[in-house]
């Protein structure tokens, strides 16, 4: 058998194992040696290809896509530095829990470490970050080295999903030439359907003893409290929010929970914690009995700190399979269980839990004041980022993904995003809280053409300007909320904003760049707006606007600073007013 043939064969098949097992969806960056997976993946009726020339763009697109489908999704690159590039998004979906299928070209084992260019060590080059390495051997068509072929192709699928989803990584191996040929009899190999290693992979659930006994727990307390952090299922703030109804305690819901958002009951949702929970007296006032957390640790600082002053108070935190995300250090009862399927259970053990009213009545009280500000906030000449975003979370259309930026576009978010009836999915790139690739996440999450906007800062749209050519090549519908306070505004808040001899070189950063020039050369369409008038009529326009349509928000770093602390002030003058 020929090299051309064994080359064919071993990679189509492996390629048609992808598809058998659930794959749908490759990002390739282009490259040599990465040639026969690359024109396989594309040959492959069942396979959509995208492709992204930077490798470090092409990741975190695909990241963002994984996180809209909530499915894996395949990078593929060639050997060397390509795949280094792949390492911030790597990380990101290590630690966010997100699917990446890593698919990585290299030279063959006698083309390593002998000087020949671009080759580089790829075994195990992502460490910690990936659940599953594997170096592939080199292609043969050989029936066990297919069927070898299809069992690795089958378990990359397998172990990205399994458990805490998160990225695998496969290293192959290919010897020149490097052209398959798809005109062999037969390519795609075995025309069985089946998945090489089909799967039944159920959810965690605790027994009745063990409910029975976090009830008997939780019986003799007075002051509960859940607390909803970032979490992807749509159908747990039905669950989460009729088991609070039931026992009457207060729900403290992230941004990024999927709880402020849908058609489900929200009476008791707290969504202005992180502003009245800044003051310490009401910090130490609101000691809770006890705490269940489901999802990973909130955005908000304030609440850090809430914890932090109550390290005595019972603490427990629902994981979907495993982990330990606690970073307050408190001690901590971790419950393994599926989070939607536990409040079912809870409710369905009907025993009656007779909580502190008062409690409850002084987080919604404290919550309406921290609203009556925060929707009606002290009004500037121009438009605040806090107005900026409350805008846009009155015109976001129903139905549709909101991709939020970190740093203070989230924060924001977090102050300004109050409970509504309209189903909206909050994505972020949580895990690791970096602000690169954030342009490539939010087009990855829109390139299947669900609405979606995406809210970043400058710094983050600048680290990733080059993300923006995915918009023009495909044509994808993205909104782009740019919040423009020339520099790192985040840090104006932090106490390196004292250092005045140092704080404008090392953490303001001014750029002092017209992105305009940068948006049209990637055919977007772009739009400063000085009001909030002009803000509103200009994101209904961009919801009906064929491509990408950023809509530039220009802020003073100083102003929004002092901005923000007037209502903060005013919040914490009321509820102290109130004692």
């Amino acid at each position: 058998m020929s090299h051309t043939e064994d080359l064919t064969r071993y990679t189509a098949n492996f390629v048609d194992e992808l598809v058998r097992s659930g794959l749908t969806e490759v990002v390739i960056s282009p490259g040599s040696r990465s040639t026969p997976l690359a024109m396989t993946i594309v040959e492959h009726p069942g396979m959509k290809q995208w492709v992204i020339i930077d490798e470090r763009s092409a990741a975190f697109f695909a990241l963002g896509m994984a996180k809209q489908l909530n499915r894996p999704v395949a990078i593929v690159c060639t050997s060397g530095t390509a795949a280094a590039n792949y390492f911030p998004a790597i990380v990101e979906a290590y630690y966010s829990r997100v699917p990446l299928v890593v698919l990585t070209a290299d030279r063959p084992h006698e083309l390593r470490d002998v000087g020949a260019p671009q080759s580089i060590d790829q075994l195990k080059m992502y460490g910690d970050y990936v659940k599953w390495f594997h170096e592939m051997g080199l292609p043969d068509a050989d029936p066990k080295m297919l069927n070898y072929a299809r069992s690795k192709a089958s378990r990359a699928i397998h172990v990205a999903n399994e458990g805490n989803a998160g990225p695998v990584h496969v290293n192959i191996p290919f010897r020149e030439p490097l052209i398959p040929d798809f005109t062999l009899e037969n390519v795609w190999g075995n025309k069985d359907s089946s998945m090489h290693f089909p799967t039944i992979d159920g959810k965690k659930r605790v027994d009745h003893t063990q409910l029975s006994y976090l009830l008997e727990k939780f019986a003799n307390k007075k002051r509960g409290l859940i607390v909803c952090g970032p979490q992807t299922n749509r159908d747990f703030a039905e669950s989460v929010s009729e088991l609070a109804s039931k026992w009457q305690i207060p729900v403290l819901a992230d941004p990024l929970s999927q709880v402020r958002a849908g058609q489900h009951h929200k009476d008791l949702v707290i969504e202005g914690y992180d502003a009245f929970l800044r003051n310490e007296t009401v910090r130490k006032k609101m000691k809770p009995d006890f705490i269940i957390r489901f999802g990973a640790m909130p955005v908000s600082k304030p609440y850090l700190f809430y914890v932090k002053d109550h390290k005595d108070v019972e603490q427990y935190i629902v994981e979907e399979h495993s982990g330990y995300r606690e970073p307050a250090g408190n001690r901590t009862e971790f419950i393994f269980s599926d989070s939607q399927g536990l409040c079912e259970d809870l409710l369905a053990m009907d025993k009656e839990m007779l909580f502190d009213k008062e409690w409850l009545e002084d987080w919604q009280r404290m919550n309406q004041t921290a609203k009556k500000y925060l929707i009606n906030p002290t009004h500037t000449e121009t438009v605040t980022e806090g107005e900026a975003v409350k805008c846009l979370m009155e015109v976001i259309p129903d139905e549709s993904f909101l991709y939020v930026g970190n740093s203070m576009a989230v924060r924001d978010l977090d102050t300004f995003f109050m409970t509504t009836p309209k189903q909206l999915d909050v994505l972020a790139n949580r895990g690791a809280n970096g602000i690169d690739g954030m342009v490539s996440s939010g087009l990855g999450a829109a390139a299947n053409g669900q609405p979606t906007t995406l809210l970043l800062g400058d710094l983050s749209f600048f680290h990733d300007m080059n993300g923006l050519l995915a918009a023009k090549h495909y044509k994808i519908n993205l909104t782009i909320v740019l919040i423009n306070n020339d520099g790192g505004g985040i840090f104006s808040f932090l106490p390196q904003q004292q250092q005045k001899d140092q704080f404008e070189l090392l953490f303001g950063t001014a750029h002092g760049i017209d992105f305009s020039h940068a948006i049209e050369m990637y055919g977007g369409k772009h739009q400063i707006v000085t009001s909030e008038k002009d803000l509103e009529d200009v994101l209904f326009a961009s919801y009906k606007h064929e491509g990408l349509s950023v809509v530039e928000v220009k802020t003073d770093r100083t102003s929004n600073m002092e901005w923000h602390r007037v209502q903060w002030k005013q919040i914490e003058t009321e509820l102290s007013n109130g004692e």
